[in-house]
């Protein structure tokens, strides 16, 4: 014969269930709100640019108004369980709907930062709300001292996790497009599992209330997921003149590719890498002054460059042996070796048995690799922000250094002379703190304006060479270039008096703890072009 349970004890099980959930609720919140924060700071970067101040500015702005909603909460002095069920509802809309709502805006207004930061203390205040509602709560159930601890343990539980999702799946998997709706979503769920664990603490009009309430949101988060990645398509392709053909969120970056009559443009978080109407303008300054400096090159060494154009220059050389490409994006990679568009401008390049591909950062490939060059080729996107700016330094063009051959030449992209002048001389000056002899070069590419680079020779000191000299000697009648000839070298390597750079005193040397780069590069007059 069964035994009833005891009232005492029925009692206190409910109640620990009740805790229990409060604390499962709160661990999921912790996720979604940290994820929150990760997704607006990207928002940002990728609108506004330079990520370390975005990321910085909308952490603290979220912080600061978690503060604000914290203190807000204390308003609330009935009905708390409806509230949070309330604030989850209002954070499932909100969280799922930010990067829509951003990209949606793009296409008609350029106040689209406005929209993200509104975001990000909107979405601050309600996360604010949450933990002093559920310890407020969970008061009945523990006392203060086990409430108050075990409150926080599962919503910085639910950080952590957040963060190692949102790096290893939300962004390199969802995207943009739809880690939002798991934001959603998780704070939807939440609200939900609390509505059915505490069903009998509700009043009948609460409840019906609820389920209204809930209904809708479902229906608007079920509606945003249909329609999220159309939506979020036409707002990116109003950032373009021409149409996408192709468009990737990877774990580093965004990429989109461009088609207008029968040339394509590459853009890599909304900036041009290169447009098929005249890469060959960009990447022969790039490849054949530095090669052809060189008796017999062996070894080469490509920095960035992923979508395999500077390959296909240096398989001109027979006596290449062995190249070696680092692009820390393997999504960037790939499309250099799949892609129809660019494998048909690389001449399939990266499938040549002398290509090896390492996908890594540069700078820790040259801290730890063993190999020697005679040429280093620097293909990154430009400095614009402090850790790209590392990749320009005088640490890393030491590390270079150490890595090339006697005589060996280093050359990499540099901006513009013109308009970013400060930042063009900073790269010059740098690479002569790194004990190289170095010679500016300039060329009008159609798409992208002036652009230049730096060519840099490692020579000792007490033996300097007349690079310019050497460089305009140069005729590449033995390699077969669409563009770059004797003639062009007299112009890339000719600057005329140089009233764009008030002083060369003004300008420092780029290192790792003195990142004065990026800021030289975006206060650069690029308005003007």
């Amino acid at each position: 014969m069964s035994v009833a349970p005891q009232p005492n004890l029925e009692k206190k099980l409910n109640r620990k269930l009740r805790s229990n959930v409060l604390k499962i609720a709160l661990f999921a919140t912790g996720l979604a709100g940290i994820v929150a924060e990760y997704v607006l700071s990207t928002l940002a970067t990728y609108f506004l640019g330079d990520s370390v101040f975005q990321w910085t500015m909308i952490v603290s702005m979220m912080l600061f108004s978690m503060g604000l909603g914290s203190r807000l909460s204390k308003l609330f002095e009935k009905e708390l369980l409806q509230k949070f069920i309330y604030v989850e509802f209002c954070l499932s809309v909100f969280s799922a709907f930010a990067a829509l709502v951003a990209y949606t805006a793009a296409a008609y207004t350029v106040y689209t930062g406005f929209i993200i930061y509104s975001f990000s203390i909107l979405i601050g205040l309600l996360i604010g709300l949450e933990i002093p509602l559920v310890i407020r709560l969970n008061d009945e159930f523990e006392e203060l001292k086990v409430n108050i601890s075990s409150v926080m343990e599962k919503d910085y539980y639910g950080s952590l996790l957040g963060g190692i999702f949102f790096a290893f799946v939300g962004l390199p998997y969802l995207g943009l497009t739809y880690t939002p709706f798991i934001l959603g979503m998780t704070n939807f769920l939440v609200a939900i599992l609390l509505l059915l664990v505490l069903w009998g603490a509700l009043s009948s009009m609460i409840k019906r209330k609820l389920i209204v309430i809930a209904s809708g949101v479902a229906v608007i988060l079920v509606s945003g997921i249909v329609f999220a990645k159309p939506i979020i398509l036409f707002g990116e392709q109003q950032r373009y003149k021409d149409k996408i053909i192709y468009e990737e969120q990877s774990r580093y970056q965004r990429i989109v590719i461009t088609q207008w009559k029968d040339h394509f443009w590459l853009y890599i978080n909304g900036n041009q890498q290169l447009s098929t109407l005249d890469e060959q303008m960009y990447h022969e300054p790039l490849v054949h002054p530095a090669m052809s400096l060189i008796p017999q090159v062996k070894d080469v060494l490509i920095l960035g460059g992923g979508d395999g154009c500077a390959v296909r220059e240096v398989l001109k050389y027979p006596s290449v042996e062995h190249i070696t490409l680092v692009d820390l994006d393997p999504a960037m990679t790939e499309l250099g070796l799949n892609h129809p568009v660019l494998k048909k401008v690389n001449d399939a390049a990266l499938t040549s048995e002398k290509v090896e591909i390492i996908n890594d950062d540069a700078f820790h490939f040259l801290e730890n690799t063993r190999q020697y060059y005679d040429v280093v080729i620097i293909d990154l996107p430009d400095p614009k922000t402090v850790e790209l700016g590392r990749l320009y330094s005088s640490e890393f063009y030491t590390l270079a250094s150490k890595q090339m051959r006697p005589h060996a030449v280093l050359i990499t992209q540099a901006g513009s002379p013109y308009f970013a002048t400060q930042a063009f001389y900073c790269i010059d000056k740098t690479l002569q703190d790194a004990g190289f002899q170095t010679q500016p070069m300039h060329n009008q590419i159609l798409t992208m304006g002036e652009w230049g680079w730096v060519l840099a020779l490692k020579t000792p000191e007490e033996k300097p060479v007349n690079l310019k000299d050497k460089l305009q000697s140069l005729t590449y009648e033995n390699v077969e270039t669409a563009w770059l000839n004797h003639e062009a070298m007299q112009l890339m390597t000719s600057f005329g008096k140089n009233f764009f750079l008030p002083s060369e005193s003004d300008i420092e040397v780029n290192t790792v703890h003195n990142p004065v780069l990026y800021r030289y590069y975006l206060n650069g007059n690029w308005d003007i072009y």
